[in-house]
């Protein structure tokens, strides 16, 4: 007899308050910067460097539910694997209860030059173990600042820092969806990030915060990167 599976409940901390949500459903927004102009820009930069053009912007990108973590490690394939600060969005068992946090949407940077629902696929999806309720900063959603730091031989060093403003609006993202018949119901959206400081890199540890500068309170990850491919001798 076949087994269904069962997804686990995340243990969150909303607001204060300690909540379990389940999650279903799994799904990565790329592309999806509010300067539509600057969008393409960067996208005919990428492909220069061998990434496939996207059929159309923003794309959706479903990934295994069972990506998702919260663990405080990943490990990975191949020494050239990113992570980058991202908004996510939460949604319950209705869509009343919609949170928002910030989580990582680390990718295979490699495999992306072949395809880039792939590359995300094959990596985990870390995200943060607190929350806000969307109804309690939408009224200055625009003022949210996204970072991220990406440990480097040992030394952090800044890779993003940026309002959300620079992506589209919630509004965008949940037409968006919409649009692609996603059903938010107990689901996660990794929905966008903001752009980097200086190119990819790649390390050994990453950290994404998300900052509300109204109550000057932070959501904020961090985790290991361990690659655990098998080293050829010399």
């Amino acid at each position: 007899m076949k087994k269904s599976q069962t997804n686990p409940l995340y243990n969150m901390e909303i607001e204060g308050e300690e909540a379990k949500l389940k999650i279903n459903k799994a799904y990565c927004i790329g592309y999806s910067g509010r300067d539509k102009e600057k969008t393409w820009m960067h996208i005919k930069e990428l492909t220069e460097i061998g990434v496939p053009e996207p059929n159309e912007v923003p794309s959706l990108y479903p990934v295994g539910v069972r990506t998702v973590t919260q663990f405080e490690s990943i490990e990975v394939i191949g020494d050239q694997t990113s992570g980058e600060a991202e908004i996510v969005l939460i949604f319950g068992d209705s869509l009343r209860e919609a949170y928002i946090t910030v989580g990582s949407d680390h990718t295979d940077r490699s495999l992306e030059t072949v395809d880039i629902n792939k590359s995300k696929q094959v990596c985990d999806k870390p995200f943060a173990a607190k929350a806000w309720k969307i109804d309690s900063i939408l009224q200055y959603w625009d003022q949210l600042v996204l970072s991220s730091e990406m440990m480097v031989n040992g030394q952090w060093c800044k890779y993003q820092e940026n309002t959300i403003s620079s992506i589209i609006s919630l509004e965008e993202i949940k037409d968006f969806l919409e649009k692609k018949q996603v059903a938010l119901t107990n689901s996660i959206v990794f929905s966008g990030t903001v752009p980097l400081l200086d190119g990819f890199k790649y390390g050994e540890r990453f950290r994404a915060a998300l900052f509300d500068p109204i109550t000057n309170d932070t959501i904020s990850i961090e985790y290991e990167v361990t690659d655990i491919a098998v080293k050829e001798e010399a």
